[in-house]
């Protein structure tokens, strides 16, 4: 199961940069996780400050 970022994101980058399969990108506004490409590791929820990213 995918992981998602909700309108909590504050667009800090801290998961694109923790996640280890480049699953994730900036989208318009907030970042946003490519399902497909996610293999539901969780680092990316690990080092996000505001908790915005959990399972699908």
């Amino acid at each position: 199961m995918a992981f998602v970022i909700s309108d909590s994101c504050i667009s800090c980058g801290s998961c694109a940069g923790g996640c280890p399969v480049g699953a994730i990108s900036e989208g318009d506004g907030q970042f946003v996780i490519d399902a497909a490409t996610c293999i539901s590791c969780g680092a990316c929820a690990g080092v996000c400050p505001v908790g915005a990213i959990s399972e699908e």
